[in-house]
């Protein structure tokens, strides 16, 4: 028999036609006499009915089925009595009177529901990952990975660009996180190593003339992972010549509204805000802030500058700065900000400052250090009305700029102020170019070693390169990272100075990137590019709860796939032919 019609499209346009159905059974209900079975695939249910009366031996052959089956049915599309109609489902009008059926394939009991909102821990939804993805929503969100990308290609193929394939084994490059490597059997000692991103390629792609290119990449970082990291993910890639930082962000804007409305239906405006990155460490105390929610940083160093609180005039002394946060209308108990307290001495802070707002006045154990004159100072600049907790804190500028940032989202969540169905849009740009490692005593590209400086900061690499600011630009959705990219470096000999701001010497970066450097003297254009992490966008875009929710077979947060139990120790022999010795730790049997 073959399958002449899905399953969730019957309507009761078809009654009276004969079909063929195929799928799996989500249930089955016996009434005796009569069998209704809900028979599902991709686009749905419906039900099909063994109708004792009508035909007793298929009835009783149906005696037999259970959930799970792999079955094939034909009969007559029939409508359901007034009573019976399902108008929670789209074929809830029709049912389906089986004339003869066959099962494809049996079933064991699953060891998870195949059917929506279960309550199962993930690992064991990760090992049978197969039946997992069978459920309906985890379907939906096969379907919506799907039609995004696939808008994705319609939009920028109408824009004139080229899908180009980059390689997946290449050389191993110092550019952030530690490379995957692959072994190579036919060059003993010698290793590939899997694309961190097409970052070098697509540059390269771009001296040969190719001028608009984008690929649905895969890319992989052995880094230690976080809940929402994993060790491979998708990116959409892009690079264009002859543009600056406004051509590509105008793009990516109408880019980003085009998928919202063809894939959700969904009004995106534009032009998304923008904001430099020091406004944003200042004003929210992240380079990716949320701004579903106020909760503003205010800076308060001036007014407290001569206070007799030695934790604020310490740490303003030593080049720090006090900050806070006004809770609006949050009405703490003491307890309340006793934990709020402990939170933030877990992200490395001192303590935490506050002052509770009433009626009749500021409440808090500080207020002896302050004159009546300083303490209205300080609540007219935080805003203060009665209701309101006033929290601060005293430190390095970089520490205290992120214990807030922590702090700020954790009073979201704890005074419900995320307004989960906005979708919040931000662009940070002007980015500092590089920052000081102090334990490995050098400087580090805080993008990558091709992003190019401003043209005005150019000279300060010479003589203040911390103060240099980055063509470069982050893409933000309600407080997450979407996607980055920057202006490249496209003359030799400033690439050949960021090099050295690295710490590399001409023969490192020679031996490292001699390729790009020598692309660079055969009239290589101005060029720029972003990446957009398509895994944490689609996962937003769906509101689901994590990315392992959107990639049909994630890893878990420790790198490991339960469902292959990788990775997995090799054979002996397999190691022999890549001249390969293991050299495990001593306690420990593998690694």
């Amino acid at each position: 028999m073959k399958k002449t019609h899905d399953c969730g499209i019957l309507k009761a346009a078809n009654i009276g036609e004969t079909v063929c159905l195929s799928g799996w059974i989500q249930g089955r209900r016996d009434h005796g006499g009569i069998i209704f079975v809900d028979l599902r695939d991709r686009t749905g249910i419906v039900q099909v009915v063994f109708d004792c009366e009508r035909n007793k031996e298929i009835f009783h052959l149906a005696e037999a089925l259970r959930s799970e089956y792999v079955l094939s049915v034909s009969g007559e599309v029939k409508p359901r009595d007034p009573e019976t109609v399902n108008p929670k489902i789209p074929t809830g009008e029709v049912e389906v009177f089986v004339r003869e059926f066959t099962i494809l394939n049996p079933s064991k009991t699953p060891p998870i529901y195949v059917e929506d909102d279960i309550d199962v821990d993930e690992n064991l939804r990760l090992r049978y990952r197969y039946l997992d993805l069978r459920r309906p929503e985890m379907q939906k969100k096969l379907f919506m990975r799907h039609k995004i990308i696939k808008k994705i290609r319609d939009y920028l193929d109408d824009q004139g660009f080229w899908e180009v394939e980059t390689p997946v084994l290449t050389r191993s490059t110092p550019e952030g996180a530690r490379d995957y490597l692959v072994p190579s059997r036919i060059r003993a000692g010698s290793f590939y190593a899997l694309p961190q991103s097409p970052q070098l390629f697509k540059q390269l792609l771009m001296v040969a003339g190719t001028e608009k290119y984008f690929q649905i990449a895969r890319c992989f970082r052995d880094e230690d992972l976080r809940a929402d990291r994993q060790p491979e993910f998708t990116q959409l890639d892009m690079e264009l010549s002859f543009v600056e930082t406004d051509d590509i962000l105008s793009l990516i804007e109408s880019l980003v509204q085009y998928i919202y409305h063809e894939a959700l239906g969904i009004e995106l405006t534009i032009p998304f805000p923008r904001m430099p990155y020091r406004e944003a460490m200042e004003r929210y105390g992240s380079d990716k802030p949320d701004l579903r929610f106020s909760l503003e940083i205010k800076e308060v160093s001036d007014l407290v500058s001569d206070c007799q609180f030695k934790v604020f005039t310490g740490a303003l002394k030593k080049g720090g700065v006090v900050r806070g946060i006004n809770a609006k209308g949050a009405a703490f108990s003491r307890k309340d900000v006793d934990d709020l307290t402990e939170f933030c001495i877990q992200l490395g802070a001192k303590g935490l400052a506050w002052f509770m707002v009433g009626t009749e006045g500021l409440k808090s154990p500080l207020l002896k250090f302050f004159t009546e004159e300083r303490l209205e100072q300080l609540s007219s600049q935080m805003e203060a009305e009665a209701g309101d907790v006033l929290f601060f804190v005293a430190d390095a500028q970089e520490k205290a700029e992120d214990i807030l940032g922590h702090l700020r989202n954790h009073l979201a969540g704890k005074m419900n102020l995320v307004k989960e169905e906005e979708n919040r849009f931000l662009w940070v740009v002007d980015f500092p170019l590089l920052s000081y490692d102090p334990e490995e005593k050098r400087y580090v590209a805080n993008h990558h070693p091709f992003t190019s400086p401003r043209d005005e900061d150019i000279n300060l690499l010479n003589t203040e390169p911390l103060k240099a600011r980055a063509k470069a630009y982050d893409l933000v959705l309600n407080g997450l990272e979407v996607g980055g990219g920057s202006i490249r470096i496209h003359r030799r000999e400033l690439q050949e100075k960021m090099f050295e701001l690295l710490g590399f010497t001409t023969e490192e970066a020679y031996e490292q990137f001699g390729f790009l450097l020598q692309a660079f003297e055969y009239g290589t254009p101005p060029h720029g590019g972003i990446a957009l992490g398509l895994d944490r966008l689609i996962m937003l875009m769906l509101g689901a709860s994590s990315i392992r929710e959107v990639i049909p077979f994630p890893k878990t947060a420790s790198g490991s796939c339960l469902l292959t139990d990788a990775p997995a120790p090799v054979a002996e022999n397999q190691l022999d032919e890549l001249f390969i010795r293991l050299q495990l730790p001593e306690d420990e049997e593998e690694i």
